[in-house]
């Protein structure tokens, strides 16, 4: 993945026309295989400047696939009039350096922090156990493993990086799995036992954190499936997932 920043000024009497023309071309970044999502801004303390922002698969998709593809004529010929108003166009590879500010609580804060999340998966376990379908999965499970899921979550959810710190991250998690041989039977049976005990622990249940919330366990139990057949070869080196609010950020009124 790597950024286009391109920066225009544009005089006031044509600034109408200008984001109409792009308006325009935007549709063919949107039928474009090496686009990932685009944005233009209009800087608000000097509404002349402009700045394009397009998100590019590869630097070389964008500058081989597009540019030499079928939807550039049409980008092109919309965007034309404005070439010379361009005062500067780069790529931009992303630093590690990103996250969410505090205006949006992560999911971690929502939920309610680690004592929400111990409480959820003491709860939810407890209902493993006694389930003749997934309880032989944890037959002889450590006493502290809820504890440690616990833990995971709450750093997948964009809390303190405790299981990478103390319990090997992502390659034992990882290793968990291995050679179990989940079914998809006992995968769903795993989540809605799970969503049950959200229901009954008290977590948030507006919409926008249990679609979050669903969409992490549905994501991470279909890996767990695949990483458990037997054969299989992940990748064994990796590290934990952020999981964030996605298309529906927190509702706060």
């Amino acid at each position: 993945m790597i950024r286009e920043y391109i920066r225009y000024r544009i005089a006031e009497d044509a600034a109408e026309a200008f984001e109409a023309a792009y308006a325009e071309a935007a549709r063919q970044l949107a039928a474009a295989p090496q686009c990932e999502d685009y944005e233009l801004a209009r800087c608000a303390d000097e509404p002349a400047c402009y700045i394009l922002r397009i998100t590019w698969t590869s630097a070389e998709d964008h500058l081989t696939g597009f540019r030499k593809g079928e939807h550039f004529p049409a980008f092109f010929a919309a965007i034309r009039p404005y070439v010379d108003a361009i005062e500067e166009m780069r790529h931009y590879v992303p630093t590690p350096v990103a996250g969410d500010g505090g205006a949006r609580p992560s999911l971690y804060v929502w939920a309610g922090g680690d004592e929400a999340l111990r409480r959820l998966f003491t709860t939810f376990y407890a209902r493993v156990r006694d389930d003749e379908l997934i309880g032989p999965l944890f037959a002889g499970m450590d006493p502290h493993h809820p504890d440690h899921v616990a833990t995971w979550l709450a750093e997948v959810f964009g809390g303190p990086a405790r299981y990478t710190a103390e319990h090997g991250g992502y390659p034992h998690m990882l290793g968990k799995h291995l050679g179990l041989a989940i079914t998809e039977e006992q995968r769903r049976r795993w989540v809605s036992l799970l969503h049950d005990a959200a229901d009954e622990v008290g977590l948030p249940d507006d919409p926008e954190f249990r679609a979050a919330f669903a969409g992490y366990i549905e994501w991470g139990t279909r890996l767990a499936v695949a990483n458990s057949r037997p054969g299989a070869e992940p990748m064994p080196d990796a590290p934990v997932p952020h999981w964030g609010w996605g298309v529906a950020p927190p509702w706060t009124g």
